[in-house]
């Protein structure tokens, strides 16, 4: 089962069975994302990343995750979750999801959709039933590099305040680089909010922006390019927690704005 939104000659296809992931976006009917049930754009919660053999800390407690992408726990169990309807309109849609095992806390995911005829907002919201918990919240699209229109590929530009050092096992290290030329699976440190943007010459502009501080760029696959504002760095349930509290809920928030080029 899937929900379609609808504004001017936008359109988004949200799949709430499938990690109420975004599995169709076009613009004038073409398609924006990569295809398939791994792909489209799903929602990163309650972690984003990786976490270092899947263990986090939690005062004095040690929680083991589900190693899905050994040696690590990669991206949260949202996306592989189905997520109850909880209001659609013709262009606005929200669904929630209820942690629960393996995570060791319980609380609830809010994914809210919200389309114009050049912007989709999207919004992610983590609440706590109880305890609090640490938790981090993004998305993680898959834009194609090449929407088949004839411009040719997908060119990228923004301009983070820093890199963070990626070492051998693929999680920071604790060092801030100097951002280095791609090919990219890195995050990056953007203090004043995410600002990326995606051209596709000759066709079409998408801006990218949040204020969110941290976005991974994942560009080491032919077919697309990731660009994944999120609320923490990856492994960061270890290395830089923000708890959700009963009084301090986990919000983040993304708009993609575009521009046609033609």
């Amino acid at each position: 089962m899937s929900t379609q939104l609808s504004a001017g000659g936008a359109e988004v296809t949200v799949d709430q069975e499938n990690g109420c992931r975004i599995s169709s976006l076009r613009i004038d009917g073409t398609e924006l994302l990569r295809q398939g049930p791994r792909y489209g754009a799903f929602p990163m919660v309650p972690w984003c990343g990786r976490i270092e053999n899947g263990r986090f800390r939690d005062g004095g407690t040690v929680h083991q995750m589900p190693v899905n992408h050994p040696p690590h726990a990669l991206h949260g169990f949202g996306r592989d979750a189905p997520w109850r309807p909880a209001g659609v309109t013709a262009t606005e849609a929200a669904f929630t999801y209820d942690l629960g095992e393996p995570w060791p806390y319980p609380g609830r995911v809010t994914q809210v959709f919200a389309l114009t005829e050049d912007a989709l907002t999207l919004s992610l919201g983590v609440e706590t039933y109880g305890d609090s918990f640490p938790a981090q919240a993004g998305w993680h699209p898959w834009f194609l590099r090449d929407l088949g229109t004839g411009g040719g590929a997908a060119e990228l530009s923004f301009e983070p305040a820093w890199q963070e050092e990626r070492g051998a096992d693929h999680l920071p290290t604790g060092r801030r680089i100097d951002p280095k030329p791609g090919p990219w699976d890195d995050c990056f440190g953007m203090p004043h909010g995410v600002d990326a943007t995606l051209t596709w010459p000759g066709a079409l502009e998408l801006r990218l922006t949040s204020r969110a501080e941290w976005v991974v760029v994942y560009d080491e696959e032919s077919e697309a390019v990731c660009v994944e504002p999120q609320s923490g760095p990856p492994n960061g349930l270890n290395t830089l927690p923000r708890l959700v509290t009963p009084v301090d809920p986990l919000e983040v928030s993304t708009t993609w704005t575009w521009r046609r080029l033609r």
